[in-house]
């Protein structure tokens, strides 16, 4: 019997690559005949360089940039197997993890350090690059990383502006004449799985300002500071920034990518899973195993074990998807194509506890022996 066995991560617990690994140690302890592959997946958020790297036999590259405070820090991205493709998590450069709650302040926050990945990595030989946008500390419409890729953005002075949300309401002119030319021969996918516009009410400082570390009065200034940009990116070049469904995504990052670098907005899972090139595994498969720390009525919209299991249902093959808490287990679970579902969990437990990496190991490797011991039983 042939199972693939394809996990997101459970996040605080087990990595992609460490939930794949258990769950076939689980499934060779319930019968030795089962034939398992693995692939590690993630939905273009946290986990998505590691998976990628993995899935396509590439390797990490470890570099240091400009954080989000302007301070040097250690990132990673990833180069995949084709040697010409990059994966880039912007978290790495401009990620909230970088910073203590008490440093949030997207006033001054800034992504110029994904500006700096991406050089380098364009520097190495790559030509496509991934982007995942998750987990950013910044709000200012990717003027940083525009900065770092040789944008100037000049104030009534004619100076540049400095870093920052803040700084955006500064801009009257933007000089393109420092960008390289290879930037024209880069393609650019970012994983967005969100339709925020760059600025109002559902805009990236209203819906994602607070938890970067803004007040209300903050808010409000930055949302105005993010109108200002975009009305003169539309007066000078003709792009309206608001106009572009995910613009707004991590503090307007997605408008800089599409606006200026004609970069597409696409779901984060299927461009994930076609670059693994999940389809193409699927070929001879009996089984697929997925699943994620929480399966709800949000698994079936963009996350990636239902993205999963779409594919599966196509070749008529069953999924089995594992999660820490199913409590709120959905119908559009099974309209997704996901068979069956289970929780990992054996009894009440604390959730301290039952995120604990070790606990997590024990009860994944559990199931997957028990699922793997009916399976079995029509095997013999």
């Amino acid at each position: 019997m042939n199972i693939l066995v394809a996990m997101d991560s459970l996040k605080g617990s087990l990595s992609s690559l460490e939930a794949n690994k258990v769950i076939a140690e689980g499934f060779l302890q319930a019968h030795a005949a089962f034939n398992i592959q693995t692939v590690p997946i993630a939905d273009g958020g946290e986990g998505t360089v590691e998976a990628l790297v993995h899935a396509t036999d590439g390797r990490f590259v470890n570099t240091v940039v400009t954080g989000p405070l302007g301070k040097r820090v250690k990132a990673r991205y990833g180069i995949l197997g084709d040697q010409v493709t990059a994966v880039i998590e912007i978290a790495e450069a401009s990620g909230l993890p970088l910073l203590k709650k008490e440093e949030r302040n997207p006033f001054i926050t800034t992504s110029f350090g994904v500006g700096e990945m991406i050089l380098e990595a364009i520097d190495k030989g790559c030509r496509d690059l991934i982007i995942g946008l998750g987990g950013s500390a910044t709000n200012d419409a990717g003027v940083g990383m525009l900065q770092a890729l040789g944008y100037q953005f000049l104030n009534k002075e004619g100076l540049n502006v400095g870093h920052g949300g803040a700084e955006l309401k500064s801009i009257v002119k933007i000089d393109v004449s420092s960008v390289p030319e290879i930037l024209k021969q880069v393609r650019f996918r970012v994983a967005c799985d969100v339709n925020n516009p760059l600025y109002g009410e559902n805009g990236a400082a209203c819906i994602y300002g607070p938890q970067k570390g803004a007040t209300p009065e903050m808010v409000k200034e930055l949302d105005n500071a993010l109108k200002h940009f975009a009305e003169v990116v539309l007066e000078q070049f003709g792009t309206d920034l608001q106009g572009i469904s995910g613009a707004g995504a991590a503090g307007g990052l997605g408008a800089a990518f599409a606006g200026f670098l004609n970069a597409e907005l696409e779901s984060g899972v299927r461009l994930i899973l076609d670059q693994a090139r999940l389809e193409e595994k699927l070929q001879g498969v009996n089984l697929v195993i997925t699943g994620e720390g929480k399966l709800d009525g949000q698994t079936s919209m963009g996350k990636a074990p239902a993205g999963i299991a779409l594919l599966a249902r196509k070749h008529g093959i069953p999924v089995i998807a594992l999660a820490g808490d199913v409590s709120e287990g959905n119908p559009s679970l099974h309209e997704s194509g996901i068979s069956a579902y289970f929780t990992i969990v054996s009894g009440p437990i604390d959730l301290d506890r039952a995120m604990n990496s070790e606990v997590t190991r024990m009860n994944l490797r559990r199931t997957a022996e028990q699922i793997g011991r009916v399976y079995g039983v029509f095997m013999n």
